[in-house]
């Protein structure tokens, strides 16, 4: 990892305390109070939420009146892009606190392969150590080994060793990439209770997260209530062999862990967990900054779960709402300084089935003749070339990377591209089609990202030593899941286009002055945005992104740290 030259310019930060609000009261915006020029807060808050869209939170904010009504009297960014082309949630947590596109971070993708490795199925899990033999794509030893970039809190942590780094989400890909190589505490879901990295003990504030998650399993709890604006989603919609639309989230006396996972009460959870850590390492409360990142990932499995507009989402914005203005709410009753960004590791598209009969007739699922196997099946039908062992094409979907078997080697590989490159560009659901000397020719795109050809977003994605051989880009509105499965898969994300790619992101902290900017932003701006801010000053080039100035008068918040 490059070494980059760190000062922190502040040693100790301001108490600017918001008054407290009462536990589960809605967090509006607190009453303007100047912070002085040179305070810096002592909480760096960052906060991801799996799968919110733009146009999901344009489509909702009107209704906000807990924790994104606070966040609405900030600086709001409503067009944050991830600007690379693998929208997944590994790559997109990847950029929050780096800085860095998945180019440089090599998180290019959730699951990415190769073919050369020993492992039979020679897939790679974004946020596995692969020197640990226990680890599997399947069931990994979580790490941020494969990360190649620091994230903030490691660089806080460099400058300042006082400075605690914490993580917390129902993902532990979500975890790894905000917090990064050194977190001093890191929780995430595993089956039915939280867990953490190998080698180290449940602490008392994770363990009583547990025994709550498992009371209310086997108490059970009723419906959720659907907020009156929710009335015109909620129709059922029929998907495979059943309907979404109008499911309320009951939980059974006795469910399965899952139950909970897909639904708002798994950001609940990580709330509370949250907060006991807060409590527990007494973050925000130390002569350094301290970063707390927080990725709630409800949104996420409920919209791939049953999709992103019947009233199971709706439902979800409400609560996310609420357990955001809850999560404020604390802080404030804890004095806590804090600076808070919110944003959202990548976006989301309805299922087909639903948005045919809302003015997109031409969504569809795609083919199953572009599943890898398929296409390699057909390759070998072709030409007669077949692998030794294994599949001839490797990749996670009918989209995306894929790969050659490394036993296909010299003029048959050549031969097998090329088939791979007729049959996929020729399919009516693709729109582009690269291979990697291609993607690795193409410049680093620069500029506006909502003007970045597709090429460009596919680039920003692309590293030689990780990347397919031939990357597949899908038209708009098909979607990758050839066959629903009700429950779990109806509707997903991943795409080059702007559904998918632009997010919200919006910053807040008590006394600042509030500003909308509808112009295009990166989420790699946020953690040059969020250095200056606590005065934490880096080399030129150690980000991909640019500082934005949060200062709506006159000064101006990214010179603070020069």
């Amino acid at each position: 990892m490059r070494r980059t030259v760190l000062r922190l310019l502040a040693t100790a930060a301001l108490g600017l305390s918001a008054p407290a609000l009462a536990q589960g009261q809605p967090a509006a915006a607190s009453p303007a109070e100047p912070a002085a020029e040179t305070a810096r807060p002592q909480l760096v808050l960052a906060v991801s939420i799996d799968q919110l869209s733009s146009d999901l939170f344009a489509q909702y904010r009107e209704h906000f009146t807990g924790g994104f009504a606070r966040l609405l009297s900030g600086a709001v960014f409503p067009s944050g892009f991830q600007s690379h082309a693998a929208t997944e949630t590994c790559p997109g947590h990847s950029t929050i606190l780096t800085g860095a596109r998945p180019a440089r971070s090599g998180i290019i993708a959730n699951n990415w392969f190769n073919p050369a490795i020993a492992r039979a199925d020679k897939k790679i899990y974004c946020s596995e150590d692969l020197s640990d033999p226990a680890s599997t794509s399947g069931n990994p030893v979580v790490s941020a080994n494969l990360l190649k970039v620091p994230t903030l809190g490691e660089l806080m942590k460099a400058a300042n060793p006082t400075t605690r780094n914490v993580a917390v989400s129902a993902k532990d890909r979500a975890v790894v990439m905000m917090g990064g190589h050194k977190i001093d505490a890191g929780y995430w879901w595993k089956g039915s209770s939280f867990t953490t990295f190998k080698g180290r003990e449940l602490t008392p504030a994770a363990q009583r997260a547990n025994a709550a998650a498992s009371a209310l399993l086997a108490k059970g709890a009723p419906a959720l209530k659907a907020p009156a604006w929710c009335g015109p989603r909620d129709q059922a919609v029929a998907i495979g062999n059943g309907t979404v639309g109008t499911y309320r989230f009951a939980l059974p006396k006795g469910a399965k862990p899952d139950v909970l996972r897909v639904s708002p009460r798994m950001d609940a959870a990580t709330v509370d967990l949250a907060l006991g850590l807060v409590d527990e390492l007494k973050l925000g409360q130390g002569a350094a900054p301290d970063v707390l990142s927080v990725s709630l990932s409800a949104s996420d499995y409920i919209g791939h779960a049953v999709g992103t507009e019947g009233v199971e989402m709706c439902i979800q914005m409400a609560e996310l709402d609420s357990n955001l203005g809850r999560l404020f709410a604390a802080l404030d009753k804890r004095k806590i300084d804090y600076l808070v960004v919110l944003t959202a590791d990548h976006g989301g598209h309805d299922a087909p089935e639903r948005l045919r009969q809302q003015a997109m007739p031409g969504a569809s699922r795609a083919d199953k003749a572009l599943m890898p196997a398929a296409l390699g099946a057909e390759i070998t039908r072709r030409t007669g070339i077949a692998a030794p062992q294994g599949p001839l094409i490797y990749g996670d979907g009918p989209f995306g990377d894929m790969y050659v078997n490394a036993a296909v080697t010299g003029a048959a590989k050549t031969r097998v591209v090329n088939e791979l490159l007729n049959l996929t560009r020729n399919h009516p659901q693709v729109t582009a089609v690269f291979t990697a000397a291609e993607l690795a020719a193409t410049p680093v795109p620069a500029g506006n990202p909502q003007d970045w050809t597709i090429k460009e977003r596919a680039r920003a994605s692309f590293m030689a030593e990780r990347s397919g051989d031939v990357v597949v880009v899908l038209n708009r509105a098909v979607t990758p899941i050839p066959e629903p499965v009700l429950g779990a898969y109806v509707a997903t994300h991943g795409s080059v286009w702007d559904y998918d790619r632009r997010v919200p992101m919006l910053f807040w902290r008590k006394g600042m002055t509030g500003f909308e900017q509808p112009n295009p932003v990166e989420t790699v701006d946020i953690a040059p945005t969020l250095a200056a801010v606590i005065g934490l000053r880096l080399d030129d080039g150690a980000f991909d992104g640019r500082c934005l100035d949060l200062d709506a008068g006159a000064g101006n918040s990214c010179e603070r740290a020069k």
